[in-house]
């Protein structure tokens, strides 16, 4: 399998980890005594901790396609020569991006999290510029 195909499956499978670590987050506000019915989903309802969790989570899920969508135009038009050097280091900087998040919210922090979600967005855009100019 390609770095490319990789990476799809593990912005994907990222994704789902992120959502089984907001079911357990859910759970425990649950067991802690939280009526069922009462979630906020932005998770401003749950512990710090819990609401980093949800937007690590959401994040993640917004901007899937940003990171997905260049890498299957790439293997759809047997093109992942231009996607498969970065391919890893993208969705590296996925899972580092979403672990700072849950983490920490001080300064450096968001720093961190800013260059880590900047690198993917420049890695999206050379891809695009090479798949656009493809042979």
């Amino acid at each position: 399998m390609s770095a490319s195909a990789t990476a799809v499956l593990g912005f994907v499978a990222w994704a789902i980890v992120l959502s089984f670590v907001l079911v357990g987050v859910r759970l425990a506000a649950i067991a802690g005594g939280k009526p069922l019915n009462s979630f906020d989903p932005t998770g401003r309802d749950v512990s710090p901790s819990g609401y980093r969790v949800t937007r690590a989570h959401g994040n993640a899920l917004e901007n899937l396609a940003l990171n997905v969508g260049p890498l299957l135009v790439a293997l759809a038009t047997g093109h992942a020569a231009v996607t498969d050097p970065l391919a890893m280091t993208a969705l590296g900087a996925r899972v580092l991006q979403s672990a700072v998040h849950i983490v920490s919210t001080n300064q450096l922090a968001v720093l961190v999290r800013a260059t880590l979600f900047s690198a993917q967005l420049l890695i999206a855009l050379y891809w695009i510029w090479g798949l656009a100019h493809a042979a």
